[in-house]
C-alpha cells in the first residue's frame, strides 16, 4: 500500500561546495526511506548558488515510510555529480494527525552536507493526492456525521421555560481580564 505525493521542487538558496558557492549544474533527487525508487530534477545550469526548478515530481510512497530524502547535488564535468546537501523531512510534517489530504503545502528544510555542516535551504512544496474514489467517500462520511451531529444535538435549556438554546461559555480567564 502507498500513497501518491507531489513534491514541487521550488528552489534552494546558498548552496556551498568547499565553502565557496557554487556556479551552476545543480539538480536534486527525492526519495523515501522505504522505497528505492528515487526521483529527480533536471539541471539548472544558470542560477549558481540560488537554483529554481519549479518543477513537479510524483512519486508513490509506502505508508509505513517516515522520512523522504530530498538531496541537492551538482553535476561535474566528469560525467558525475558532487553531493552539497541533504534534507530528511519527515512524512509527519504532510500526512496524519491534523494535516488536511490534498492539501498544498509550503515548505523549507536547511540542507546539512556530508561534515554535517548547515549548507544552504530547499524549498518544497508538497500535495498528498487523494484518489477520487476516497475523496467522494470522505465527503459522504462528513456529511452524514454533519446531519447525524446536527440531529442529536438539541441544546440545553436556558431558562427554565423548555427553550432549547445552546449555552456557549466564556473561559474564566476572559472574565478575569475584564474585571480587572
Amino acid at each position: 500500500m502507498s500513497r501518491t505525493v507531489e513534491i514541487t521542487v521550488l528552489s534552494a538558496e546558498n548552496l556551498q561546495m568547499n565553502k565557496k558557492p557554487i556556479r551552476g549544474n545543480a539538480f536534486v533527487t527525492v526519495q523515501s526511506d522505504a522505497s528505492n525508487d528515487t526521483s529527480a530534477t533536471t539541471v539548472d545550469s544558470e542560477g549558481g548558488s540560488y537554483p529554481s526548478w519549479n518543477e513537479k515530481l510524483v512519486m508513490d510512497v509506502p505508508l509505513h515510510a517516515r522520512f523522504i530524502t530530498v538531496e541537492v547535488k551538482c553535476k561535474t564535468s566528469s560525467a558525475g555529480s558532487n553531493s552539497i546537501g541533504v534534507a530528511r523531512i519527515p512524512v509527519s510534517d504532510f500526512v496524519g494527525g491534523y494535516v488536511p489530504e490534498n492539501q498544498l503545502h509550503f515548505l523549507s528544510y536547511r540542507l546539512w552536507d556530508g561534515k554535517v555542516r548547515r549548507n544552504g535551504v530547499v524549498n518544497i512544496s508538497v500535495r498528498v493526492k487523494v484518489a477520487q474514489q476516497q475523496q467522494q467517500q470522505q465527503q459522504h462520511s462528513c456529511n452524514s456525521n454533519s446531519m447525524s451531529l446536527s440531529s442529536a444535538v438539541t441544546g440545553v435549556p436556558v431558562a427554565g421555560n423548555g427553550s432549547t438554546g445552546v449555552v456557549t461559555g466564556i473561559p474564566a480567564i476572559w472574565l478575569n481580564y475584564q474585571r480587572n
